[in-house]
């Protein structure tokens, strides 16, 4: 079959097994151009298929020469339908994984579930013995809590007012963009309580609980969850609306689970990390105009760094290093120090108050943009031939 981008509005239905498994490469051969990181054993990467997930699996197999052990919930391929970008990345890292004398398993289910916990404490049993890293860094819309049954679904908006701003209407097909004006509603109490269910730490605590009663963390164990914060032209729909309360409730969750940690020397922790293309990103308003202006100001000062070089960096100067770490007042640690350097930020400031239509190409990187967006789905990606006839099928 000849596979080819299908987009509906900022979802790309399609993917390409090969142009995943050469974006799995790339990243595993940009890792194995830096000494070994002096890392953990057993690695746990809830969320593990795509993005910054994804990279620290890669990171710490290939990086650390790491056993690692994923969780997702991706969609499998049929003889006419493509599977899901990330159930081909799984495919191809465990094939490079087995090359290399690596261990990898990936188990694919609901992570939100306990029978998908209970799943993965039997993995770790059977096949490790215990784990001293877990990464959290689970991407869903919806939940389904295990406990109650209830069904939770997050809204990305504002909270308390009306928020109006700038956004980028881009057309990912054409490649034009427009920037138009925009207000939006505030969320309501149910719609902000659904996002922390959601998006929150309860999850991540209860992972935690989960694998403490198996008995399977290693002494001196740390977990990490990934959040993002921003700068202010992103605050009102992100930091301050629905999304912010719940990465706050990520920050309390940290301090919950570091407490049950203590008796095991262990510890956990919140990632700030960078701006970078999701597709979930990509949905949120005014989120990328301020990307594409960012990602523009990055490159020309030669600072700009994608999922694999950021989370890298994240293993070799702060989980894994004996550098001070970069904490703010909070504890989190912050890997956002080159988004938010303050001449970068005032450039980007600079261009959003005199952005339009008219100048969108001179001020931002709508290329890069487009071109980071297909390329998560396997698109776009020099050397694959996408007029081939490929097997749908391949991997797993």
């Amino acid at each position: 079959m000849i596979v080819k981008p299908r987009i509906r509005g900022f979802i790309c239905t399609t993917a390409h097994p090969v142009g995943c498994a050469k974006n799995v490469s790339t990243q595993i051969e940009y890792v194995r151009g830096f000494d070994t990181i002096s890392g953990p054993r057993n690695v746990l990467i809830v969320g593990c298929s795509s993005g910054y997930g994804l990279a620290s699996r890669i990171t710490s197999a290939f990086g650390c020469g790491s056993a690692t052990l994923g969780v997702s919930f991706e969609k499998a391929p049929s003889e006419n339908k493509t599977g899901s970008a990330g159930w081909y990345n799984n495919a191809a890292f465990e094939q490079r994984a087995e090359q290399a004398g690596l261990y990898a398993r990936t188990i694919d289910g609901d992570a939100f579930s306990d029978e998908i916990k209970a799943q993965t404490i039997d993995a770790i049993r059977s096949d490790l013995g215990e784990i001293d890293l877990l990464v959290y860094s689970l991407a869903s819309p919806v939940r389904k809590h295990p406990r109650t049954g209830e069904f939770y679904r997050s809204s990305i908006k504002p909270l308390g007012k009306v928020f109006s701003s700038q956004t980028l209407k881009f057309d990912l097909v054409s490649g034009n963009a427009e920037v138009v004006d925009i207000d939006l509603d505030p969320a309501d109490a149910d719609e902000a309580d659904a996002t922390v269910a959601v998006m929150g730490g309860e999850d991540w605590e209860y992972w935690i609980e989960a694998l403490q009663e198996a008995d399977v963390l290693a002494s001196g164990f740390e977990t990490v969850a990934y959040t993002y914060i921003g700068n202010q032209l992103t605050w009102p729909i992100y930091w301050d609306g629905t999304l912010g309360r719940a990465k706050e409730d990520l920050d309390r969750a940290s301090e919950e689970i570091s407490t049950k940690l203590t008796g095991t020397n262990g510890r956990a922790n919140v990632a700030v990390l960078k701006a970078v293309v999701t597709q979930a990103s990509t949905a949120i308003p005014v989120v990328p105009l301020y990307f594409s202006i960012l990602f523009r100001v990055m490159k020309e000062r030669d600072c700009h760094e994608d999922c694999i070089a950021h989370i890298h960096r994240l293993f070799r100067e702060q989980l894994y290093s004996n550098q001070t770490k970069r904490m703010d007042e909070i504890g989190r640690i912050r890997m956002d120090n080159y988004e938010l350097d303050a001449e970068i930020q005032s450039e980007v400031q600079r261009r959003w108050s005199k952005v339009t239509t008219d100048n969108i190409a001179d001020l931002a990187d709508l290329r890069g943009f487009r071109d980071d967006f297909f390329r998560l789905f396997g698109f776009g990606i020099e050397s694959v031939d996408y007029d081939a006839d490929i097997e749908l099928m391949i991997g797993h």
